[in-house]
């Protein structure tokens, strides 16, 4: 089976730590469930990924050299 995580197209996938976290929230005025959501089973997830976690998903662009967006993990 491949493991679609570690495929070229797929952007890099991170799990923010608290403080990243509180970060971001604060930088956005946001509350975590106001994220988009991403589900556990996603192939593109890290293993360690779990319910409630929050991941920053890295994606080359073409007008910037890279563009970041947030995803709350859910069941």
């Amino acid at each position: 089976m491949v493991d679609v995580s570690n495929h070229t197209l797929v952007p890099d996938h991170t799990l923010l730590d608290d403080g990243e976290l509180e970060e971001v929230l604060e930088e956005y005025n946001i509350e975590k469930t106001d994220l988009p959501k991403i589900k556990r089973t996603d192939p593109a997830l890290p293993k360690e990924a779990d319910t409630g976690d929050v991941v920053k998903i890295t994606r080359d662009s073409r007008t910037t050299d890279q563009a970041v967006v947030y995803r709350l993990v859910v069941e």
